[in-house]
């Protein structure tokens, strides 16, 4: 009887709250030195929205060797798992597939560590997806920059572009190996940076970007990286260049020296 009420408490708790899908694993494989793509497909995908490719997600990590029973249980009721914040890189509606993208640096952080260890018929828990996030594309002129952290986002959002937009896309990444083939409008320039070391500064892309000739029309921007950088470029677009802001979109991935978690803690408390 006990066991029967303990049942019907979690059926109860799991109706409060949507459950998170349980994504399994199909492929992997190494898109670039520094860049990991996971594919996972499955009927979990069903009724997964289009349209979001670019869009924020959280993805929920299992503990090395963990049941599938035992991380949905945890899902349910607790301690909950690591949660990570990535994007939806590709999904295929046809064939149920969804691609999300790791940057790769080994085992020194927990998304990383299962993306480099992952096999067919693994499997984490995904919330989301939230929605893309230029939602509109109506100006003259883009400027899209992004480091590795942030490059799936980019990449996705060139791909969403009107096929005539014009612009300027610029991307840090850790060696020239880890240039990707993205499927950009013709007129937008895309500029490939390398900095060896991103646990060290870099002034590159703000160097770049202060460099360019600014035209004339409205212009939209996309960026996100590296939180120093991402202040730094925040400021010259509002202050210098007075884009307005509601043209954009500027965001700290992640900062150096600190895990997500204290990084989100960061941001909330700069408001």
């Amino acid at each position: 009887m006990i066991e029967v009420k303990k049942a019907r408490q979690v059926e109860k708790n799991t109706a409060k709250r949507r459950m998170p899908r349980l994504l399994t694993v199909k492929k992997t494989w190494r898109l670039t030195p520094n860049m990991i793509r996971v594919t996972f497909a499955g009927p979990e995908l069903t009724d997964f929205p289009g349209g979001r490719e670019g869009a924020n997600c959280k993805l929920m990590l299992p503990h090395p060797h963990e049941s599938r029973l035992d991380f949905t249980a945890r899902l349910s009721d607790g301690p909950q798992p690591v949660r990570r914040t990535y994007t939806v890189r590709h999904f295929r509606p046809d064939v149920l597939e969804l691609d999300i993208d790791f940057v790769a640096h080994g085992d020194n952080g927990p998304a990383s560590r299962w993306a480099g260890h992952a096999q067919p018929g693994d499997f984490l828990g995904f919330a989301g997806p939230s929605t893309p996030k230029i939602s509109s594309f109506d100006a003259e002129w883009y400027l899209i920059a992004a480091d590795l952290s942030a490059l799936p986002m980019a990449a996705a959002t060139l791909e969403l572009m009107p096929r005539d937009a014009k612009g300027v896309a610029v991307f840090e990444v850790t060696s020239e190996e880890d240039r990707q083939q993205i499927n950009a409008p013709d007129n937008i320039a895309i500029h490939w940076l390398v900095h060896g070391n991103p646990s060290i500064p870099s002034m590159q892309q703000e160097e770049f970007i202060r460099s360019l000739d600014w035209p004339e029309g409205r212009v939209q921007t996309c960026i996100a990286g590296e939180s120093g950088v991402i202040r730094s470029l925040r400021a010259f677009l509002h202050q210098e260049v007075q884009l307005p802001r509601d043209d954009t979109y500027v965001s700290g991935y992640w900062k150096i020296g600190l895990v997500e978690d204290e990084h989100q803690e960061m941001k909330r408390a700069e408001g």
